[in-house]
């Protein structure tokens, strides 16, 4: 399912780029170029809402919560509920834990993208069931 996003925030969106906090470049320096196996995009907008990073194969949002976020908690509720129903799930962090325990932070990141990859199928041998050439 393709997501929308209101146009408008395209250019914002920008400006959050070009601003970014040290912890957003901190995380992103490991989320960028597929580290994770999975590309990410940074400060994406979503619907009327803009996310800090992105991956659309695995629907999953990732916050980093700080000073700015303390004054409006009530409206990351709503952003978070209104995209969850979306199928997107959300994994928050603090300024603190990216700034002072970025490799837990995407420890727990490729973790939980771990826990939701597909098992991987077992292939049968070129030849099938058993060696039809007894080697």
């Amino acid at each position: 399912m393709k997501l929308y996003y209101n146009q408008q925030l395209t250019t914002l969106s920008r400006e959050l780029r070009k601003n970014s906090t040290l912890d957003e470049v901190l995380l992103w320096k490991e989320l960028k170029n597929k580290k994770t196996g999975y590309p990410f995009m940074r400060q994406k907008p979503i619907l009327s809402y803009i996310v800090d990073f992105y991956c659309a194969p695995l629907r999953l949002a990732i916050e980093i919560d700080g000073s700015t976020h303390d004054v409006k908690i009530e409206s990351d509720i709503v952003r978070q509920s209104a995209l969850e129903k979306l199928g997107i799930v959300f994994l928050r962090f603090s300024e603190g834990e990216v700034r002072n325990n970025l490799d837990g932070v995407v420890l727990q990141i490729a973790e939980w993208i771990k826990e939701r990859q597909p098992p991987l199928r077992r292939r049968s041998t070129p030849f099938g069931k058993g060696d039809k050439h007894n080697i």
